[in-house]
């Protein structure tokens, strides 16, 4: 099970990191055209600031398991995560896009089981 969880750590780190730099860096006509409609309806810092944390969320994932500094960041940082596909579930509810709705369920579930796997039973 501990590799599993790593594999799962790794893969939503690299979907994070992917995602949240876009956020970070690309225009948001950019991001609009890339699919994400709602950034072009939400203020640019709001914006950054969601790919600011998808970022971070991504990097405590791996980094404090590897270094073994503060593994206890792990889960928070999966709980952090499933947190924010919470509000992107809720996002795209509100603006009627249930066809957006995939990713985030399954993004929100591997972020589940990973904070309950270090949290619990296989935490470092």
């Amino acid at each position: 099970m501990n590799v599993l969880l790593w594999v799962l750590a790794g893969v939503l780190a690299a979907l994070f990191l992917f995602a949240g730099g876009q956020k970070m860096v690309r225009p948001v006509d950019k991001l609009v055209a890339a699919g994400m409609g709602w950034t072009g309806e939400a203020p640019l810092a709001a914006v950054r600031f969601v790919g600011t944390v998808e970022v971070l969320g991504a990097l405590g994932l791996v980094l404090p398991g590897v270094t073994g500094i503060a593994p206890v960041l792990v889960p928070l940082a999966a709980t952090g995560l499933a947190l924010v596909m919470i509000g992107a579930i809720v996002t795209h509810v509100r603006r009627g896009e249930s066809k957006g709705l995939g990713l985030p369920v399954v993004l929100l579930v591997l972020a589940a089981v990973v904070a309950w796997g270090r949290f619990g039973p296989y935490a470092f």
